[in-house]
């Protein structure tokens, strides 16, 4: 069985191909580096760019793999879709080599959301792409952590096959999570480990201080905390700030109180969360909660938060914010995996890691008892790609390992798909 590996990356597909005895006849990828890499972990040299490959050069082939570029389509992205005239359109040159090669079988992988984006109209616009060339198509959302790999990451997989998918089945889960643990992938103390900045450990300490204060025998919110949302009273309920009269506006508090009567509008708005300055449209429903429920807290609890918020105040606006994923747990921020995002400082049971995405050095997962950073080598597990020798260094791998495939969850579907007749 001869494949292809499209958008290739570390070559997760390659892997997974390759342990059910598949020859890999031609690769491409767009990031010089990982080219590199590429060849020195499987002897091949991809091509570059796709755009700027001519199906006919494209080897014969029996499966065409592709995990194709998700920003366009995924929630942490614009959502241009279509419209992305970088990105959105690389699909279109998947059909050419589909067209032109006919392989018998499809395995594509893309974010969760994909299938959701632009009402449906995307995934729909690939469907039946995919059926015009004579493929039936079926797609499936899986994650590692059912299939026993401690990491919750949703994807979408779609698979295809010339003349119908007879007989194809998903495959089954072998565990709901249950018992899995992120330590089953870490070395003990690693020598290659990062360990915490000055900043992070003294955000931290302030955190684990508000959950020390909160009262023992209250339950933590399970909706995320927005300090800032603390002593603010601008208003949420009705249409963009930008459309508010500004003598109401004033009248208001932004950020942590502050006082907004001496501001016109852009100054307002530099004093409100980052979250409130949308220029079109109401607040969502969803946001809406999350600010009334915040203000409600510290109503509530202003007592012991009113001498605690200068602490909080120092730090960047997303290290403000904290998700407490372990309720009825100790209340010990060391004691578990965190993660810090655009969303907020994330702290979540040791079961499971954090989804890995295209990682910035500061949003790799904390292992909170050592202090420290996972370690490239580490994430490598979590996306069962521990066979891979060489690795591009740093940010440069924790950037790849957010965009691949897991071999794992890939290597199982295709088992299902190669049988289908």
């Amino acid at each position: 069985m001869k494949y292809v590996d499209l958008f290739a990356g570390l070559g997760g597909f390659h892997l997974a191909a390759r342990q059910l005895g598949g020859e890999c006849v031609f690769a491409s990828e767009i990031d010089q580096k990982l080219r590199e890499n590429y060849k020195a972990n499987f002897g091949i040299e991809p091509a570059g760019d796709i755009k700027e490959i001519d199906a006919k050069d494209v080897p014969p082939h029996d499966l065409l793999c592709a995990g194709f570029p998700c920003q366009p389509f995924s929630k942490a992205g614009d959502q241009m879709g279509w419209n992305d005239a970088v990105r959105g359109t690389v699909f279109f040159n998947i059909v050419e080599v589909l067209r032109h090669h006919q392989p018998k079988y499809i395995i594509l992988e893309n974010v969760a959301h994909f299938v959701k984006h632009d009402e449906g109209n995307t995934y729909a616009k690939v469907k039946e792409s995919l059926e015009s060339l004579g493929y039936e198509v079926k797609h499936a959302q899986l994650s590692p952590h059912t299939f026993g790999v401690p990491q919750i990451r949703e994807r979408m997989y779609m698979v295809g096959c010339l003349g119908g998918l007879n007989g194809f089945k998903w495959p089954q889960p072998s565990t709901n999570g249950e018992g899995l643990s992120i330590r089953d992938v870490l070395d003990e103390n690693p020598s290659d480990s990062v360990g915490l900045s000055e900043q992070v450990i003294r955000c931290l300490k302030t955190w684990q201080e508000f959950l020390k204060a909160f009262p023992k025998k209250e339950q933590l919110p399970s909706f995320p905390i927005w300090s800032m949302e603390f002593k603010a009273t601008y208003p949420y309920k009705q249409d963009s700030l930008y459309k508010v009269e500004l003598t109401h506006l004033r009248k208001s508090k932004g950020c942590f109180g502050k006082t907004l009567n001496t501001w016109y509008r852009r100054g307002i708005l530099a004093h409100v969360p980052s979250y409130a300055r949308a220029k079109e449209g109401a607040f969502p429903d969803w946001k809406q909660a999350f600010i009334r429920q915040n203000r409600a807290l510290y109503r509530k609890h202003q007592d012991w938060i009113k001498p605690w918020l200068p602490k909080i105040k120092q730090f960047p606006p997303s290290l403000q914010k904290l998700e407490w994923n372990c309720h009825g747990e100790e209340r010990d921020i060391w004691k578990y995996v965190i993660q810090f995002r655009a969303s907020g400082v994330r702290i979540k049971r040791p079961t499971t890691s954090p989804s890995l995405v295209a990682m910035t050095t500061t949003q790799v997962p904390i292992i909170g008892w050592e202090r420290r950073y996972m370690t490239v080598r580490e994430c490598v597990r979590l996306q069962s790609m521990d066979s891979l020798e060489h690795l591009p260094s740093g940010t440069a791998a924790m950037a790849a390992l957010g965009n691949a495939v897991n071999v794992k969850v890939a290597r199982l579907v295709l088992e299902k798909l190669l049988s289908t007749t």
